[in-house]
């Protein structure tokens, strides 16, 4: 990836997402257990302190490059609203304000031993994606436009998560869309 200018806020990456998980054993077990990130610290608010954050947890892991994925979790939450405040599985639109998946970068030679220890977990997983810049965004063959090369998979609270791997450098021309200027309008 290139840099075109000078950030106005000279920021050094994500210095940690947090996310809400219905099961933070389920969840502790995912991501540390299966994916192999450290958990780095915890935290615990005694179920007597008298405000919304009474009883919950709030763990971190390592996910590398001095960055980390974050959980926290509630004893009364609201239930997951796919298709709301995250994608669907099998990806696709989610709500204004929401996230839509996690993408961890990875070394592109490591894709296809990636897939294989998430099937080899149980964990369904897709055939690795090319993105590219043809009309559709990907094509099933890597080709002089494709840029990222991923695979997507759930945790167990339905998190889209996304092993992504650049595979050439971006140029000053590919940012050039122009923003769209008018509010998206719900599909009915």
């Amino acid at each position: 990836m290139t840099h075109a200018e000078k950030p106005k806020f000279q920021t050094h990456g994500i210095h940690h997402l947090a996310l809400v998980c219905k099961n933070m054993e389920r969840t502790v077990h995912f991501y540390r257990d299966i994916l192999g990130f450290p958990l780095i610290k915890t935290l615990e608010i005694p179920g007597d302190v008298p405000n919304w954050s009474a009883g919950m947890q709030h763990f971190f892991f390592d996910i590398g490059n001095e960055t980390a994925l974050a959980f926290f979790w509630y004893p009364n939450a609201p239930e997951a609203a796919p298709g709301v405040a995250s994608s669907e599985p099998g990806g696709g639109r989610s709500a204004h304000g929401s996230m839509n998946h996690v993408a961890l970068t990875v070394a592109p030679e490591m894709l296809d031993v990636y897939r294989q220890r998430l099937i080899e977990h149980g964990i369904e997983v897709t055939p690795i994606v090319n993105h590219d810049d043809s009309r559709l965004s990907v094509s099933p063959e890597v080709n002089e436009t494709t840029y990222v090369r991923a695979i997507y998979f759930f945790d167990p609270d339905g998190i889209r998560l996304e092993f992504a791997a650049w595979v050439r450098e971006l140029g000053p021309d590919e940012a050039n869309t122009p923003a769209s200027q008018k509010d998206s309008v719900p599909l009915s």
